[in-house]
């Protein structure tokens, strides 16, 4: 499961962030994870469970955003929003598109608590 190894690579990051910004805790945490991206969301829900207990994000709620993708049909040039690699092209049905964007993650918010004075 490599959204273990994600979530271990995020929480990495946290802390590096907490010990330069000196916070306590993460309230919450906002990330961003295309569509069309090979993570499973609620595997890395239950990855941050996991490996968060007794740590400062513990207690943390984790929301994720889930942005479709993008594509442009190599037949017919049309633009189109996708949910999956698999989509046909809405305006000539074509399985030739080609996908940009939606394979995002990204960490888009977070809310701290106990901020050092």
């Amino acid at each position: 499961m490599h959204e273990m190894t994600i979530c271990e690579e995020i929480i990495s990051q946290l802390e590096d962030e907490r010990r330069r910004r000196g916070f306590d805790m993460v309230k919450r945490l906002r990330l961003e994870i295309g569509l069309l991206s090979c993570l499973d969301p609620e595997a890395l829900r239950y990855a941050f469970e996991i490996t968060s207990r007794d740590t400062f994000l513990d207690g943390m709620v984790l929301e994720i955003d889930r942005p479709p993708g993008q594509a442009k049909c190599l037949d017919c040039g049309a633009e189109a929003t996708v949910s999956s690699r698999l989509d046909h092209c809405p305006s000539c049905g074509s399985s030739r598109l080609d996908a940009s964007g939606g394979a995002q993650m990204r960490l888009v918010e977070m809310e701290i608590a106990g901020q050092a004075a």
